[in-house]
């Protein structure tokens, strides 16, 4: 399946954008399970990018693009701010930052897909899901 791209510039149409998503993933059969998995990343992903990244650029759009394949789906978010470092985010399961709010999106990314990667100015993140038994 061809990339898909879309600019989301509000936390309303992350819906969506994540339904388009997973429709493509529905139409290659991969397991309803797998849904939870991409919905929960991509949202993070994205409201991430539009609350944190775009913080000083109301309005900017925040690219979202995917390749559907049937035996993995690799998702593309980035943003036009600052960007930041993840290995500055605190560790949100050590009982001194269980409060904060911070790192859990993207403790929760890491969790739910295959790989993770950001880029180095921490703008852009991508994401691989492995199509379970592929």
């Amino acid at each position: 399946m061809q990339d898909t791209v879309l600019l989301i510039d509000d936390r309303g149409q992350i819906d969506a954008a994540t339904e388009r998503l997973l429709e493509a993933a529905r139409g290659l059969g991969y397991p309803e399970a797998s849904e939870f998995a991409l919905r929960l990343a991509v949202e993070e992903a994205v409201r991430n990018a539009i609350v944190h990244g775009h913080r000083d650029l109301p309005g900017e759009p925040v690219e979202l693009t995917w390749d559907a394949k049937p035996d993995a789906i690799r998702i593309t978010v980035s943003d036009k701010g600052p960007g930041f470092k993840p290995s500055d985010l605190p560790d949100p399961t050590l009982d001194e930052n269980l409060r904060k709010p911070s790192g859990r999106g993207v403790m929760l990314m890491r969790s739910f897909m295959s790989s993770v990667e950001f880029n180095d100015a921490g703008n852009r993140v991508t994401m691989v899901y492995e199509r379970p038994g592929a």
